[in-house]
């Protein structure tokens, strides 16, 4: 791979479906993420964000184009090279959690580590540190049902950078919270872009791109619009321009 983007692709494609009820969901996007920038997709429902993001993620393989994360093409990779590169390099943050309802806090975030082959000392460590970082060291013990939305999604976030990763990538992160856990959440990512983490995150949320280097919005699978961020107001006119 050629030029400094951490994550790019080159006339990705997704195609659903057969027949005449063909869809295509992801139409030849090109995209370069560099190391330490913010991305916000935006778009409404079915644009095709959340597909191009689990493209970007090797959740998913294009139907055509190039997907390369640092110097690897993932869209030719074997499943087993897939996986341990999404282990190792990938963190990921989804809508609903998708956190192990047996297993308390910090056990969810230190069980990606430990799948990696962590010793449990230091991968317990790191887990007990990112909860500190993320403000719930002393919710480590308690399972998610004994949280609430937002400290669940705060956990998912610890879990998603316990091995460290060179890009997270959070699909609709904020989709299943109220106002106040919205807020919680959001000044976590803007402390992990000022840390200089790679971030992008798929939204309907106008405040998440508030915290955002860069904001493209897409339509029918292609990107209708690409600009560095400069304020979104909301409807009553305010401008979102970062946290104060």
């Amino acid at each position: 791979m050629s030029g400094s983007a951490l994550l790019r692709a080159r006339g990705v494609t997704r195609w659903y479906g057969r027949g005449s009820a063909l869809v295509r969901a992801v139409d030849e996007v090109d995209l370069d993420v560099p190391a330490g920038q913010t991305l916000a997709i935006m778009g409404p429902s079915g644009c095709g964000k959340s597909t191009l993001l689990h493209l970007l993620g090797g959740l998913q393989r294009p139907t055509d184009g190039e997907i390369w994360l640092a110097d690897h093409r993932i869209d030719v990779m074997s499943e087993r090279a897939l996986a341990r590169l999404r282990r190792d390099h990938v963190g990921f943050v989804f809508q609903s959690f998708h956190l192990m309802d047996e297993l308390t806090a910090v056990e969810n975030v230190e069980l990606a580590a430990l799948l990696a082959g962590q010793p449990p000392r230091r991968a317990r460590r790191r887990a007990l540190d990112l909860l500190d970082r993320v403000e719930l060291a002393d919710r480590a013990t308690h399972l998610p049902s004994a949280m609430s939305g937002g400290q669940r999604q705060r956990v998912a976030i610890a879990r998603a950078l316990s091995n460290e990763p060179r890009v997270v990538l959070a699909d609709e992160p904020t989709g299943n919270l109220d106002s106040a856990a919205t807020l919680e959440v959001l000044r976590l990512f803007e402390e992990l872009r000022l840390a200089g983490q790679t971030l992008v995150v798929v939204t309907h949320d106008a405040r998440i791109a508030a915290v955002a280097d860069r904001v493209i919005s897409m339509r029918d699978g292609s990107f209708a619009d690409d600009s560095r961020f400069a304020g979104i107001a909301d409807g009553a006119g305010t401008v979102y321009g970062g946290w104060r």
